[in-house]
């Protein structure tokens, strides 16, 4: 089984493929209840876990439902990690492996996609060119079709990720500050007049954060959101922003990218 959290489409496709090719189901952590998730595995069944990196860690939704999974047989099953990044993963893995620590889950093989930017809140930071993102998607096809036959023959001790000189700064001091200061809902603003009232907002956001309220978006502010921007990629309109970080920047999910 394959457990996966995806908010622009990344790392859907991803664990899609691997899906495909193990013959293995995928399960959206997003669809399961707040309570202790029971994992039985079939016999000689592979689990996995397929995220995007937040902040250069593991997204927080990920890491509540790691922290209420229970798996039963958790020591005799071939255990992977596949993560996307628009560029590096800092101690990514290393968080991940701690946290699966009290299931009694050990990762056997750890992965990482470098897919197309997505985070564009803060002020230098936007979209790819639409050459470096075609690049990105090329080499991570490239890339993802050589894990996926490490992970049929369940190959230990593949260790393939993309990590910078500096891991512990982006993931302990930077990524600290993302999740204390910009994990947040309270920027997202919507222009009335561009609005359609479509719902792809509402849609697109994995927490289910948003409601429209008289055709117009609404952001709970219930500390649930992710952050991940995925109502302001998805909106056809250009009605979304991040306060003003997003203003006169790219939009982006797979498969589409508008401008």
């Amino acid at each position: 089984m394959i457990y996966y959290l995806s908010c622009t489409g990344n790392t859907l496709w991803a664990a899609r493929a691997i899906s495909e090719a193990v013959g293995e189901p995928l399960i959206d952590i997003t669809s399961l209840s707040g309570q202790e998730h029971l994992c039985t595995p079939q016999q000689n069944e592979r689990i996995g876990f397929c995220f995007p990196v937040h902040g250069w860690r593991p997204p927080v939704l990920v890491r509540d439902f790691v922290q209420r999974l229970r798996v039963v047989g958790s020591g005799t099953h071939y255990c992977w990690a596949l993560c996307t990044a628009g560029d590096d993963i800092g101690e990514t893995m290393d968080i991940l492996s701690a946290d699966l620590s009290h299931t009694g889950l050990t990762l056997d093989s750890e992965f990482s996609l470098q897919m197309p930017e997505t985070y564009v809140g803060l002020p230098f930071m936007d979209v790819d060119k639409p050459k470096r993102e075609e690049e990105k998607k090329h080499q991570a096809e490239a890339d993802l079709n050589e894990y996926i036959g490490m992970i049929s023959r369940r190959l230990c001790g593949e260790r393939h990720l993309h990590l910078s000189h500096w891991p512990r700064i982006n993931s302990r001091l930077l990524g600290g500050a993302f999740k204390r200061w910009l994990l947040t809902d309270k920027p997202f603003k919507v222009d009335k007049n561009r609005c359609t009232g479509c719902g792809q907002c509402a849609r697109s956001c994995p927490t289910a954060n948003i409601i429209m309220n008289e055709h117009l978006p609404e952001w709970q502010r219930n500390g649930h959101c992710l952050s991940c921007l995925a109502c302001y990629h998805h909106c056809p309109a250009r009605a979304i922003e991040y306060g003003s970080r997003t203003k006169h920047k790219g939009q982006y999910y797979f498969e589409k990218k508008k401008k």
